[in-house]
């Protein structure tokens, strides 16, 4: 159901589903709606971005845990991975431009290609920098919209101009600290005001993935931030300590003043103990640092992170 709410000369519109009212962050001309990631309940980055007449669908997938705390996801994570593909697929009707800033399963997923049909889409290349199952993936999703989709682009260090509005994708930067989970692209889109997509650094913990940030000088940031629930087991606390640094130093010498942390973070009930300086520099910065549902109006719901005592209650 979709409801018309004035803002004041424009229409903005709001799907709205059994979660709550998802809203648009109004900021100039540029509009923002979180779909899928952590802070509502299920894995991903999934964003809608509007500006003028032009909509962009970054990481059009949502996934879940298939195990954590050694349970299968509850009940609630399954239906709300429902709902969040239902909502994916309504924003994609609306959108002129699908972006896959990598291939894993909880950023696009290959059966899902109907909603490449008709768009021009913005794809992180699927043959350099890549790993072995992200190549096998891509090269799926390649083969089911090649003959749908408008056009085509792989995107890696490249530029694209839509009207007034400009998309710039970082070269092929680590999927975290080394490459062995592959490799991402971030993207920024810049019309008056720069919204930026990280996709999945795990911090960011890379000279070359902060570089991309600090060049884009962005407005408003949604940043998937370290992997702070595996300290202690995959990582150091010195990784977390240096991705803290590296936020640190986004929030002191960029223009943002709105920065969602998301996805990786937030699969933990304490992540906002675990970057405490963070939360700490925003405030004397007057920074507004948020999940990606509290941007859009909504409750942080993290499921994943509540999977154990979800189960227990379930009996």
């Amino acid at each position: 159901m979709w409801f018309p709410v004035e803002r004041s000369i424009q229409k903005i519109y709001l799907y709205v589903t059994c979660e709550a009212c998802v809203k648009y962050e109004w900021r100039e001309n540029v509009n923002i709606v979180p779909l899928a990631c952590e802070s509502l309940g299920t894995r991903g980055m999934a964003a809608y971005v509007s500006t003028g007449d032009l909509g962009i669908l970054i990481d059009p997938g949502v996934d879940l845990a298939p195990v954590r705390f050694r349970l299968p996801p509850h009940r609630l994570e399954i239906e709300r991975k429902a709902q969040h593909w239902n909502r994916i697929r309504a924003y994609a009707q609306k959108a002129r431009i699908l972006i896959v800033t990598h291939y894993h399963h909880d950023h696009f997923h290959e059966d899902e290609f109907e909603l490449f049909r008709d768009k021009h889409v913005l794809l992180k290349h699927p043959e350099k920098q890549i790993n072995f199952n992200q190549k096998k993936r891509a090269k799926a999703l390649l083969s089911r919209i090649e003959n749908i989709s408008r056009e085509i682009h792989y995107v890696d260090g490249r530029h694209f101009t839509f009207g007034d509005v400009r998309i710039t994708f970082s070269r092929a930067v680590c999927h975290g600290i080394n490459d062995r989970s592959g490799y991402v692209v971030e993207v920024s889109i810049r019309n008056e005001t720069t919204f930026l997509h990280t996709s999945d650094v795990t911090g960011p913990i890379r000279p070359e993935q902060l570089e991309f940030i600090l060049k884009q000088d962005p407005e408003i940031l949604l940043c998937d931030g370290p992997v702070s629930y595996m300290v202690g087991s995959k990582y150091d606390t010195r990784y977390l300590d240096d991705c803290m640094k590296n936020l640190i130093t986004i929030i002191e010498r960029t223009r943002v003043h709105k920065l969602m942390l998301e996805h990786h973070l937030l699969r933990e009930l304490e992540w906002q103990d675990r970057i405490a300086p963070v939360f700490d520099a925003a405030k004397e910065r007057g920074v507004i640092l948020s999940t990606a549902a509290e941007f859009g109006g909504l409750k942080t719901d993290l499921l994943e992170a509540r999977r154990k005592e979800l189960h227990a209650r379930s009996g």
